[in-house]
Formats: C-alpha cells, sequence, structure tokens
C-alpha cells in the first residue's frame, strides 16, 4: 500500500504530523484518567509501607489530579511537537554587534512553547511533591491520634506547612533558574542588603513567626487545651506559622497573632485540677440567725459530699447587703469539660435553691421602703 500521500503538506505540515498530532490530543483526552491512576499506583508502591494502616485510596486520590496534570502536559507537548508550521515561525529577532561582528538573536514560537511547558511540567511536579507531602502528613496525624499525648497532634500540622513552604521555595527558585536563565546564587547573594530591608518590613511577621516556635518549645499550652488570654477563652485548634486559632464557647473562630500568645499573660485551664466558684446567695433580712447558720451547713455538707467537688467548700456570712443577708459561696469542681462543668454547676445551683426554700429562709430581690410621714395643716386663727 502506497503511504506517500501522509508526506503531503497541509497548512505547513505533513499529513503524518497532522494526524500523530490529533491521535496523541485523542490519547491523552481518552486515558489520562487510566495514566494517572496507573502512575499513582505506581507511587504508592514507593510509599506503601510507610503508610501501610491507611487505605490506598487516600493515597491515588491526593495524587490522581497533579498526576492527571502531569500526563497531559507530556502528551501535549508530545502532540505539539509533531507540528512544524507555525512553530517555526520567527515572533522577534534583535540584531547587535559583538567585536564589530552582526549577531542577530531570534525567538520562535516553539522556544516560547517550550519555556512555557517547562514552567508548567516544574509546577506539575512540585504539585505532586506538595499532595506526597500531604499523605505523609495525613499517616502521622492518623498515628498521633493513636498516643494520648497532644504535643504531636500540634506538631505534625506544623512541621507539614514548614516542609510545604520550604518545597515552595525550592520550585521558585528552581523556575527563575530553568525557566528565566536567571542566576540564583548571584540572586541570592544580592538580596543580603536588600534582605535586611524585607526583614524590617516584616519585622511583625518574623516575630510571629518566632512565637510559634517559641509556643512549641516552651509548650504554654497544646492543640486541644482551653485556654483564656486577652479576654477570650476557649479551644486552641490549631496553631500555625503566624496565628493560633481558638474556638471559643459560641463557636466562633478567633485567630490569635503568635505574639500575642506569647507577650500577653496567658492562663491555661486545662492544665488545672479545679474550676474556682464563687458567688454569694441574698437571704431576706427577717431570716432568722439561727436559719441562716442552718443553711450554711446545709450548703456546704451538700457541696462537700459531691462527687465532682473538693471537700473545701465554704459557705460564710459575707456581709450585710443593701436589700439582703448575704452569704458567700466558695467551692472547687474537678476539671473537666465545659459542658459538664456547667451541669454540675446547675444541679449545685439548683440544691442551693431547695435548701433555702425548705428552711424559714428566703431569696431576696431589690427593694426600697418609703416611709411618708403626715404633717397636719396648721389651724385657722379666723376659725
Amino acid at each position: 500500500m502506497d503511504f506517500s500521500f501522509l508526506n503531503k503538506i497541509v497548512w505547513g505540515n505533513s499529513i503524518k504530523s497532522i494526524l500523530l498530532f490529533v491521535g496523541i490530543l485523542l490519547l491523552c483526552v481518552l486515558l489520562k484518567k487510566v495514566f494517572s491512576r496507573l502512575l499513582s499506583r505506581l507511587l504508592l508502591m514507593l510509599f506503601g509501607r510507610f503508610g501501610k494502616e491507611l487505605n490506598a485510596a487516600v493515597f491515588v486520590d491526593l495524587l490522581v489530579k497533579p498526576v492527571e496534570f502531569f500526563i497531559s502536559l507530556w502528551l501535549i507537548y508530545l502532540a505539539v511537537n509533531q507540528l512544524s508550521y507555525p512553530l517555526n515561525e520567527s515572533i522577534y529577532t534583535r540584531k547587535t554587534i559583538v567585536d564589530k561582528v552582526e549577531v542577530v538573536k531570534t525567538i520562535t514560537i516553539i522556544q516560547v512553547v517550550d519555556k512555557l511547558f517547562l514552567l508548567l511540567m516544574i509546577i506539575s511536579l512540585f504539585w505532586i511533591v506538595l499532595r506526597i507531602i500531604d499523605f505523609i502528613a495525613h499517616v502521622f496525624a492518623y498515628r498521633a491520634s493513636l498516643t494520648d499525648s497532644k504535643e504531636d497532634d500540634q506538631l505534625v500540622p506544623f512541621v507539614k506547612e514548614l516542609v510545604k513552604i520550604t518545597a515552595v521555595t525550592v520550585g521558585f527558585f528552581v523556575t527563575l533558574g530553568y525557566v528565566f536563565e536567571i542566576n540564583v546564587l548571584t540572586l541570592i547573594t544580592g538580596l543580603g542588603i536588600g534582605g535586611i530591608a524585607i526583614a524590617l518590613a516584616a519585622k511583625e511577621s518574623l516575630e510571629n513567626l518566632l512565637g510559634s516556635f517559641t509556643i512549641f518549645v516552651d509548650k504554654p499550652f497544646v492543640v486541644g487545651d482551653f485556654v483564656k488570654v486577652n479576654g477570650i477563652e476557649g479551644t486552641v485548634e490549631k496553631v500555625g506559622f503566624r496565628s493560633t486559632r481558638i474556638r471559643t464557647a459560641e463557636k466562633s473562630l478567633v485567630t490569635m497573632p503568635n505574639k500575642k500568645m506569647i507577650d500577653t499573660p496567658l492562663e491555661n485551664m486545662t492544665v488545672r485540677n479545679y474550676r474556682r466558684i464563687k458567688f454569694n446567695v441574698g437571704l431576706t433580712y427577717n431570716t432568722p440567725v439561727e436559719e441562716i447558720r442552718a443553711i450554711a451547713d446545709k450548703i456546704t455538707t451538700y457541696i462537700n459530699s459531691h462527687a465532682q467537688t473538693n471537700d473545701d467548700a465554704i459557705v460564710t456570712f459575707e456581709n450585710f447587703g443593701s436589700s439582703s443577708l448575704d452569704l458567700q459561696v466558695l467551692y472547687y469542681i474537678e476539671m473537666m469539660d465545659y459542658n459538664p462543668y456547667l451541669k454540675i454547676k446547675e444541679e449545685i445551683n439548683f440544691k442551693i435553691i431547695e435548701i433555702v426554700q425548705q428552711s424559714l429562709g428566703d431569696f431576696a430581690f431589690p427593694t426600697q421602703t418609703v416611709i411618708h410621714q403626715y404633717e397636719a395643716p396648721p389651724a385657722d386663727p379666723n376659725k
């Protein structure tokens, strides 16, 4: 069979080149998902033993999109290189004189396309690297969840972000060197003086970064601790490079700069053994003294006998209020999560109401006594 027609030139390219171009593009569309999953499985063989306790689908799902993008780039680049026109056309020409010799520099479309594909290739490769870092961090986070310590739960996301930022930085300099042909070593050396200016401009960010390292070294708190800082109370969810995220009791998320977390007095309420409860109970002024003593003794006995309190409760006659005789109630609840703490406090408050209502006393409320003095009008002298 004669295939000489394949060498016929159409639109500046042979029919053979055009068919190869279209065929490779169709192969890319039809089989890129198959190739991406196959390559993901091959990569899984390298990391499979490392994350054998996790489902392999986690690793594959993380890599499918970046690997698919990488394979598509290769196939498209291979397809484009089958064509000659208009890729070999010049888009820029510059003439210079070097040692009295005219030098002509020409930039063609294919050179621009090569640089563009090289840039996209580097991006896709580092995208794959970042997804592998995500998987490794996922494995370590799973292992950290199996331990009782919360320090590793806090450390894993921090190290993950640190490694990813390092990878992105390396990718940036690789791009400058290979795509834009910039001497990276000279660039880094030249940033010596400029780096000082950048450091001064980013002073606050650097302070927050140093604050994050201080938090990990000094360990004033870990993820999951209930803290109170700068008037904000909540549970620490994450410690990042710049800030710490705190989930408040209202379920709102507060982002606190790390510098404030170490410079501001911080109360870690998780590490204390007990929560202190202190309030006043106001009784009416007509309550007998003996009954006041009995109420105070009954409240003290009940609180000390409660399973979730210590035996240091004390109820004393505090002072003479403007409209009540005030008993001060002071006791401690064993440290626990916030919601159970509220329920125990509520239980004790209800019992105090019962004790007062079963006695001869009663709760006082703000009252005022108005004394009106009647004065008789003066006598009429005419009568």
